[in-house]
């Protein structure tokens, strides 16, 4: 099954947005707040939120168009 992350901060409405595309997805997801984990900026360095990494890849900045997030998650 597929790693995906998506880096958040506190209240961030578009990170919101992210969860429940994936949530109807039926997908899972690990959540990372990099105001508390900031090291992960240096393997990932995102200036907004929400990052979305899968497979260990930084796939989107930003909320992606639901379909392109559909298919890079697609057979995962």
């Amino acid at each position: 099954m597929a790693a995906i992350q998506i880096l958040t901060t506190p209240s961030c409405s578009s990170c919101v947005a992210v969860e429940k595309m994936l949530d109807r997805m039926g997908m899972k997801y690990e959540l990372i707040d990099i105001t508390k984990n900031p090291e992960i900026l240096e393997k990932y360095p995102v200036m907004t939120a929400p990052g979305v990494v899968i497979n260990g890849k930084l796939e989107f900045v930003g909320v992606p168009k639901e379909q392109e997030l559909a298919e890079k998650v697609k057979g995962l």
